[in-house]
């Protein structure tokens, strides 16, 4: 055989789309399993065009998924983000989205037994040591996927399918302020760097002249808006604890605007060379959350009701995503969001057997 098949599953988690795996089926070599993964998907080619991925940071995603050894977790997911027209792949992150399909993935393949109606899995995020609990809705002993749940970004209905996370501040950084605090200024520019799962730089959108409501498509033709924010995204990366960020895809850069449809504020995203056309998992977590930051730049622009559990509806490009929020005596203790899920395909994918030629294996 000139090709290996690896058992694969495709699947579409929130908004974005990535290829699981369980770790027994992929190289344990880390060097050989990046090389694998990369050619997997076709990288690096902007078309991605000799494998699965889409030519495009959303659908170029990967979920490594084993039952877990920890008391407090059933499965273990290491999110992969393979970099689409570089040689690269980065582990830096989690993935929200894509970590909707990891409790659906567990149970069909045997990983979680069914427990009625609506199955929990526990899911420890091994890129930053956090748990999170997938609430997994169920019909006839199975994974439900049909429904009418709706959320932006994704055509037609599904089954809801809950997330909860408790203490995911300071996932990356170490601290929900990693800078210590509400306010830094960058090249002249106020942001708020901040960490609620997903490092994310916050500043407003007319501090570096733009409206904050602009296409995704006007924003990437912006080339001395682009440079300028990566430049203020390397300083900040030093500042937030993650060192030389120039081969990373955290920080993300947020624009924010005052809302436009009822939500809490407006948010254009870079991820971070190129505008979201909508808004991460996590990055609408953070964001979120410094939206309740006292003198944080996101604090005067939003509009934010009391109460110890607040739902904040972040918009962005294509609709809006909704954010709940738990406070006790003024801090974040949790957070909880609702996403989509649905199998998109079961079976093998190939690679060459010159890269790899299966578990058995030893050349590399």
């Amino acid at each position: 055989m000139s090709q290996t098949r690896i058992p694969c599953v495709l699947m579409r988690g929130g908004t974005s789309k990535g290829a699981y795996f369980l770790a027994e089926d992929l190289p344990p070599q880390p060097a050989l399993r990046d090389r694998v993964l990369l050619a997997v998907m076709g990288s690096p080619d902007r078309r991605q065009i000799d494998g699965i991925g889409g030519g495009d940071s959303l659908t170029s995603k990967v979920a490594i998924i084993q039952r877990s050894t920890r008391p407090d977790a059933d499965v273990d997911y290491l999110f992969v983000q393979v970099v689409v027209d570089e040689p690269r792949v980065d582990y830096g992150q989690n993935c929200g989205n894509i970590l909707a399909g990891v409790g659906p993935f567990a149970i069909e393949r045997g990983l979680v037994p069914v427990a009625g109606d609506v199955t929990p899995v526990r899911i420890y995020m091994q890129n930053t040591g956090q748990i999170a609990i997938a609430h997994v809705p169920i019909v006839n002993g199975a994974v439900n996927y049909s429904g009418e749940a709706r959320i932006d970004g994704v055509p037609g209905v599904a089954a809801p399918l809950i997330v909860e996370f408790a203490d995911i501040a300071g996932a990356s950084c170490g601290a929900l302020l990693p800078t210590g605090n509400a306010v830094d200024v960058f090249d002249g520019v106020a942001v708020t760097c901040i960490d609620n799962g997903m490092p994310v730089v916050v500043l407003r959108a007319q501090d570096v002249g733009c409206t904050g409501y602009e296409a995704p498509e006007q924003l990437d033709a912006d080339t001395e808006l682009k440079a300028r924010l990566e430049s203020i995204r390397l300083q900040a990366g030093l500042h937030m604890n993650l060192g030389d960020v120039r081969q990373r895809n955290v920080p993300k850069m947020c624009l924010v605007a005052a809302a436009q449809a009822g939500g809490v504020l407006n948010t254009r995203t870079f991820i971070p060379h190129r505008c979201h056309t909508s808004i991460g998992v996590f990055g609408a977590v953070s964001v979120a959350a410094a939206c309740l930051i006292p003198g944080s730049v996101a604090a005067d622009l939003a509009q934010v009701s009391a109460g110890t559990v607040k739902q904040l509806s972040v918009e962005h490009p294509t609709g809006e995503f909704t954010v709940e929020l738990r406070l006790q005596d003024g801090q974040l203790i949790g957070c909880g969001l609702m996403r989509t899920t649905r199998l998109l395909f079961e079976g093998g994918v190939y690679v060459a057997t010159a890269l790899w030629a299966g578990p058995s294996d030893t050349r590399h």
